[in-house]
Parts: C-alpha cells; structure tokens; sequence
C-alpha cells in the first residue's frame, strides 16, 4: 500500500484515542468499513490491522472484541477462528450453544444430550424425547426427573 493510499485511508478515520473505537467514517456494509484500494474493495478493519499490527494468520478471522463493526482500532481486534468468531457473537448459533438447560429445564449433559444432523447440527434433550415418547403412546404417568 503506498504512503498516498495510506493517507487516504487515515483520512476516513476517526481517531480520538487509543483506548475508544476508531469508527470508519466512509462507505459501510453490514456495518463493516469498506475500502477501495488498487481496484479491488477490502474491509477497512482488516486493512488497520495489517497496516499497524501486521499480518492476519492464516486461517483466521478478525473479531471485534468492542462489538462495533465500524471500528477499526487494531486493539479491539483479535485473531480468532470462524467459529469462535460466531459463538462470541450474539446470533442464534451462539445463543443456542451458550444454553445450559432445554426450553423445559432438564440440563444439557452428555448423558441427557443427542445431536442430529450433518453440518447444521441440532442438539436434543434425551429426557424430553423420552416424555414425548411416552405421551405419545398414552403413557400419561411417565415422569423424568430433571
């Protein structure tokens, strides 16, 4: 990236101080700072980052421990791997794996828990499958302790 590539991209920063985000004040997409540079766009918190810290690993992604997407002060930024990436964050993948207990309170233990599917994997409760089985066929006085 050359000096005058680098001022241009300093110049849509906000830099207040080292401890505060740096928010990107140009062109945004899904709240990430985008970039041009030499023809081709790249997100302007992978750009501060290599430009100040160095290169990403291989295999990694940024995650933005400030939770903001606009920032991009390489100290709120961490080397990570997609997944954990995605169960720091606030979807419903991390939401779902952060569970302790079944929508009806029976732990998630490995003896009490089954997974289903492929590459979308779905995790069970043993006990309530047990329930549903037993309702299912009449047995109305099964109980399974939680």
């Amino acid at each position: 990236m050359t000096s005058d590539q680098q001022q241009r991209f300093w110049a849509k920063v906000d830099r207040r101080g080292s401890e505060e985000c740096w928010p990107w004040q140009a062109n945004r997409g899904r709240g990430y700072g985008n970039v041009w540079i030499a023809g081709r766009m790249y997100r302007a918190h992978r750009v501060a980052y290599e430009l100040l810290i160095g290169p990403i690993p291989e295999g990694l992604t940024l995650d933005h421990l400030c939770r903001n997407r606009g920032c991009v002060n390489p100290a709120h930024l961490e080397p990570v791997t997609s997944r954990e990436n995605t169960l720091r964050g606030e979807g419903i993948s991390a939401n779902n794996a952060r569970k302790t207990h079944c929508k009806h309170g029976h732990e998630f233990t490995p003896e009490n828990t089954r997974w289903r599917g492929g590459g979308q994997r779905v995790r069970e409760c043993r006990a309530c499958d047990l329930l549903r089985y037993h309702r299912l066929r009449g047995n109305t006085r099964v109980e399974v302790l939680a």
